[in-house]
């Protein structure tokens, strides 16, 4: 255990600037990169195991990494980091190991599905490793989100560059160490700088695809960036999620759901309810509920600018008809050095248009807006530019008919958030939430690149010979017997093949 916490809390010490260490990381990343991808995938999990045991024996000291102060967290203690961090790593890495090699083995397509005319082809379907990935971490969850990732390109055989948020790279370079230790090349995972240009950097020294979790805005100015040279990304962006509170819902769950969804990451989390949507009836029930269990909860500390830009909303929404049933303002407090310490906001009688319902916030903010029904519902949440998750509480059977119409990456059905931590499903936004998917299976395949091999198997060379006068007959002949609607119209269509087959040598 001793000699565990002394690899954790060793430093890694890099003077050079960022662009420089960008581009001797990708070179070096890409060189070690060839013969990790060239392993056989047990010998590459194998590492990964390894290091999981590793990771469990220093659970405590890892977590100590992630600063307890984040971006919008006043005060998140070792416990909210060990259950929001690490046990998900540990248990995304178990997933890997048991699910990657049948994942990312190579697949044959299916020979009854075969046209006729290809019957002398054999289609092979194989995912490749696509080179060195670079991984742009989020300040909210610095180890847990970007090491997925970085676990994920790992098995894939891919090389890693780290570029991890302000305030993160102690709990990347503490997961690096270990998996050093665990058996990995160096190389093949490298820390860049906090600073924003060392992504920059790393993109212009030639990565092969971009894994980006952060705001809209960042995600648009790395985008810019990368249109220059084409290079694929994958995009987990903000959110302003909504949550349905269905007639015949358990509204002690839901209450108790939400204030879990409000306190969480002092609700810095992308996935953190912003929307309810209940009819008059349900929110009259469910508004003093909801209010006395937020009026209970701690302040939070959130940047300045994110405090100015709840004010303009706020004032928005008072603008608009809304009520603040709370308002965190009230006993906000300047925080030294900058920031305030706000308590939760729950806005009432709020509509879609309001910009507060439609702005990625990290914030304890919540608006209720009434609909009449389901459908309402529906047009309202379409509203939002965002559609990363969303949840509904209510009877099952009404709860699941909702959810597959709902546009979003995930849809919880009776709960909040803590489902999206299952290391089997994948976690990917839609419309100003990005795109791509993380974790699960498809996350995994995120981190390849397509390869088909096909084989010719058949002797004859007609297929190369020009066409004569007699093709036109012969192709169109198959193509009316192949996929005729009516039987006379095949019929005929075959009449036709065999008569152009036999004029043709």
């Amino acid at each position: 255990m001793a000699r565990r916490a002394e690899a954790v809390s060793e430093t890694q010490g890099r003077s050079d600037s960022p662009r420089f260490d960008a581009a001797r990381a990708t070179t070096e990343a890409r060189k070690a990169q060839a013969t990790w991808a060239a392993l056989p995938i047990r010998e590459r999990l194998g590492v990964l195991r390894k290091f999981r045991h590793a990771l469990a024996e220093a659970a405590q000291e890892i977590a100590a990494t992630v600063p307890s102060r984040l971006p919008g967290n006043l005060n998140r203690d070792l416990a909210d980091t060990l259950v929001a961090e690490v046990l998900p790593l540990a248990e995304a890495c178990r997933f890997l190991e048991r699910e990657a090699a049948s994942i990312l083995a190579p697949r044959k397509a299916a020979n009854s599905s075969r046209p006729f005319w290809l019957r002398g082809i054999s289609t092979e379907i194989r995912r490749e490793a696509l080179g060195v990935v670079l991984i742009i971490g989020p300040g909210n969850y610095p180890l847990f989100l970007p090491g997925v990732q970085a676990l994920q390109a790992l098995a894939a055989g891919d090389a890693v560059l780290w570029k991890p948020a302000p305030g993160g790279a102690a709990a990347a370079q503490a997961m690096r160490r270990l998996l050093v230790a665990s058996g990995l090349e160096p190389s093949l995972l490298q820390i860049l700088d906090e600073a924003t240009e060392a992504a920059t950097a790393a993109i212009h020294a030639g990565v092969d695809k971009v894994f980006l979790t952060g705001s809209e805005a960042t995600g648009r100015a790395v985008l810019r960036d990368l249109a220059e040279t084409l290079t694929p990304s994958a995009m987990e962006l903000s959110g302003c999620d909504a949550v349905f509170v269905l007639d015949g819902a358990d509204l002690e769950r839901a209450v108790a759901a939400l204030l879990f969804g409000m306190r969480l990451n002092g609700s810095a989390t992308c996935m953190a309810p912003r929307r309810i949507f209940a009819t008059a009836t349900v929110a009259k029930e469910l508004a003093p509920r909801l209010a006395d269990a937020l009026g209970g909860l701690a302040p939070v500390a959130v940047p300045e600018r994110t405090s100015d830009l709840l004010q303009e909303l706020l004032f928005d929404a008072e603008n608009k008809g809304a009520k603040f049933l709370l308002n965190g303002f009230d006993a906000a407090v300047r925080v030294e050095g900058g920031g305030t310490l706000l308590y939760p906001t729950l806005i009432a009688q709020a509509t879609p248009e309001m910009r507060v319902a439609q702005t990625d916030i990290f914030a304890p903010v919540l608006s209720m807006i009434e609909v009449p029904d389901e459908e309402a519902a529906l047009a309202a949440n379409a509203l939002c530019p965002y559609a990363l998750t969303a949840s509904i509480f209510g009877p099952e059977k009404q709860a699941r008919r909702l959810a597959a119409r709902i546009p979003a990456g995930s849809v919880l059905v009776n709960d909040i958030i803590v489902a999206t931590a299952d290391p089997r499903a994948p976690f990917g936004g839609r419309k100003r939430s990005g795109f791509g998917a993380t974790r699960g299976r498809e996350g995994l395949l995120e981190m390849t690149t397509l390869k088909t091999i096909q084989t010719q198997r058949a002797k004859d060379l007609r297929a190369y010979a020009p066409p004569t006068e007699h093709h036109a007959d012969f192709i169109s002949g198959y193509i009316q017997t192949a996929h005729g609607g009516k039987w006379r119209v095949r019929r005929e269509g075959l009449r036709r093949f065999l008569d152009a087959m036999m004029k043709i040598k």
